[in-house]
């Protein structure tokens, strides 16, 4: 029996060496890494250390060797959330932004069989975020990857809607990953912004983007979000009934039920658990949950597509979830993964 095509739309990359970009700024908050020993390497803001890594992070032949071990036969690149600087000065964040969308799609342009890019950009400013956009798609990239939010605003907010709107226009996917979590004063120990936080700014950037009449606007807009949508799944049961008894709150500037938007948006399969698995392949349909490991941190799948692969469904639900959900989700075409594609 054939491989079935996976492609994981989920995994993070950095470029081996950094520019000191503070130094270049003037101003600290950026990251460097720190090559302390072969084949591993520090995360550092300025001084402060982040987290270590491994040459998979930033070494794409090692990544390939891993993929072909995992049965993994394509990538999703994206820049690891730290580096999204929407904090930093615009003009700053768009030389960072340039430097990193660069760095992916010369991978992609030497593998474009292996890999696919998603690029960042300066959310702070639209109109150089639409900017850096419209460069992204002239240089290969197939989407970009933001933050659920952009220091404190929700994504829902007017002000990120040419920028989505840009996206929509030029056929561009959306990845949106949790970042700088909210209540992160009250998380300081136990992992928790990680465990708790990232699945609670999942929710609240997928809420955000229903209630504001964003998705409605924009009916054209390839959305996905990482971690299986975050705690989004289990609690909309409670957000539509919010939304039905008190509609004078929640349906303000947005009329549409929020199960209506079920099928409208994807997710990453990255959930750890063969029942939630089900419940969110149940609720959203197999063709808008696409494999996604996080790849190559800890919390991720360690074995990306296992979980998939060991559902009892058939060979043609399955290859969904392993790359039809992706393909659909990045308007791409089968063949490019396939040999002879």
């Amino acid at each position: 029996m054939a491989e079935l095509l996976a492609i994981d739309v989920h995994t993070h990359i950095l470029p081996e060496h950094i520019p000191d970009f503070g130094a270049r700024f003037g101003y600290k908050g950026f990251i460097h890494l720190d090559h302390h020993r072969p084949g591993c390497a520090r995360m550092m803001m300025d001084d402060k250390f982040f987290r270590e890594v491994q040459a998979n992070c930033w070494d794409p032949l090692v990544r390939l060797d891993e993929c072909d071990g995992h049965r993994v036969h394509a990538q999703v690149l994206s820049t690891v959330p730290v580096m999204f600087s929407y904090w930093a000065r615009p003009q700053d964040a768009l030389e960072l932004s340039r430097f990193l969308n660069d760095h992916i799609a010369g991978i992609v342009d030497r593998w474009p069989h292996r890999f696919v890019g998603l690029g960042t950009v300066p959310m702070q400013d639209t109109a150089l975020a639409v900017q850096e956009l419209e460069r992204c798609r002239a240089i290969g990239l197939s989407g970009i990857q933001i933050g659920t939010h952009v220091e404190g605003i929700n994504l829902g907010d007017p002000r990120f809607l040419e920028i989505f709107q840009a996206c929509e226009a030029l056929g561009m996917a959306v990845f949106v990953h949790p970042w700088d979590m909210l209540g992160k004063e009250r998380m300081d120990k136990y992992w928790l912004p990680w465990l708790v936080g990232m699945p609670a700014e999942t929710t609240l950037a997928i809420t955000s983007m229903i209630f504001s009449g964003l998705l409605e606007r924009l009916p054209r807009l390839r959305v996905a979000f990482a971690h299986g949508g975050g705690s989004f799944p289990a609690t909309l049961g409670r957000i539509q009934h919010g939304f039905e008894v008190r509609p004078d709150l929640c349906a303000v500037d947005n009329q549409v039920p929020p199960k209506a938007y079920l099928g409208r948006f994807w997710i990453d399969a990255l959930v750890h658990d063969p029942a939630i698995l089900k419940l969110v392949v149940d609720m959203l349909g197999a063709e808008r949950v696409a494999l996604g490991t996080d790849y190559p941190f800890p919390l991720g799948e360690l074995e990306p597509g296992s979980m998939i692969r060991s559902m009892p469904w058939d060979d043609a639900r399955k290859e969904m979830l392993l790359s039809g959900a992706a393909l659909s989700w990045l308007d791409l075409p089968r063949q490019r993964f396939t040999p002879g594609g």
